[in-house]
């Protein structure tokens, strides 16, 4: 089978994957989706609609999808994954099959394998032959993203023909797209955001106000970086857009879900429910179980995460863990980082 030339092949029909895809092909690009039903690449194709994600709205009429992996690989300029972490090692290992070692491969998953620890970005060097990679990550929200609401993202990569090539797709759009280098921080920081927003969502759902959200933000920053430095992360890196940027976003917004999560276990539902109720995946969840065996390998003070932690898994009263973190001792707030 002989593939079309595209600029951009996006793998995953989500929300987030599904706005990018609409985003770039709104500029005029060639873009060809990966979904993994027939049903649903029909809708794209036929009605240009994907109503399990996006409700209502219209996507571009030559926009595509297609279940063949290897017509919506081959011959793309780009390919970026937006799949969810449980699941991106199996659709990295099928992609690797059809792609090119001259192709780049862009991933925006905000997670880490649960059972390894490896961030996108490594399944990625392990399961393709692909040279040229990079992370896509930020305060982008789906549905802001499909409003068209200004919106900022950074394509981090060590190569600038990723940078400039995801630059290009969504140059003249209404999301502006910086570069960066630093892909341990940037991974890091769209994974870690999900705990903390949890942790914020609890917050909330416990009826209390901004100053709490605020402290929840700032001290779970100093974790991010806590956390992202130990892997060999730049600091600087959580200053921006992947790291304090998507962490205003995500811990503020009703529109998130891992904020959902946390604020429906401070109502006392369990996880298992909440889970079911909400459909869709919250990265939150199987990182914060990622995260704290991390940690606790590596001897790392990260109370927030701890506290998500023994609500999440330890059946622990959000009440209950949120007053002990407000009795943790206090020091220097910055000492975890001052020398890092």
């Amino acid at each position: 089978m002989t593939a079309m030339t595209t600029d951009l092949c996006i793998v995953g029909g989500g929300s987030f994957g599904s706005a990018l895809a609409m985003i770039a092909a709104a500029q005029g690009h060639r873009v060809r989706m990966w979904v993994r039903r027939e049903q649903q690449a029909n809708e794209i194709n036929q009605a240009h609609t994907n109503g399990a994600y996006l409700g209502e709205a219209r996507l571009p009429d030559h926009l595509q999808a297609t279940t063949d992996m290897q017509l919506a690989v081959q011959g793309a300029t780009v390919v970026l994954m937006a799949i969810p972490s449980k699941s991106f090692r199996e659709v990295a290992r099928t992609v690797g099959e059809h792609l090119r070692g001259d192709q780049l491969l862009v991933h925006a998953t905000k997670g880490i394998e649960a059972a390894t620890f490896a961030r996108m970005s490594q399944i990625l060097r392990e399961e393709t032959c692909a040279l040229k990679i990079g992370v896509l990550s930020g305060p982008n929200l789906a549905a802001e993203l499909m409003q068209g609401h200004p919106s900022g993202s950074v394509i981090a990569s060590p190569y600038d023909e990723v940078v400039h090539g995801v630059q290009a797709l969504f140059s003249h759009s209404h999301l502006r797209v910086y570069g960066g280098r630093d892909v341990v921080g940037v991974e890091v920081g769209g994974a870690f955001k999900n705990i903390i927003a949890i942790a914020a969502g609890v917050a909330d759902g416990l009826g209390f106000g901004d100053n709490a959200r605020s402290l929840v933000i700032t001290r779970g920053l100093s974790e991010m970086a806590w956390l992202g430095t130990h892997l060999g992360a730049d600091v600087f890196t959580f200053g921006g857009l992947a790291g304090i940027g998507d962490l205003v976003a995500t811990c503020n917004s009703k529109l998130s879900r891992n904020h959902r999560v946390g604020e429906r276990l401070a109502l006392g539902k369990d996880l298992d429910t909440i889970l079911r109720e909400l459909k869709f995946t919250a990265e939150g969840v199987p990182t914060t179980d990622a995260v704290h065996r991390r940690a606790a390998a590596a001897g790392l003070h990260l109370p927030i995460c701890q506290a998500v932690y023994s609500v999440l898994f330890d059946g622990k009263n959000a009440t209950g863990a949120f007053g002990e973190l407000m009795r943790l001792p206090v020091g220097d707030e910055l000492s975890t980082l001052r020398y890092r």
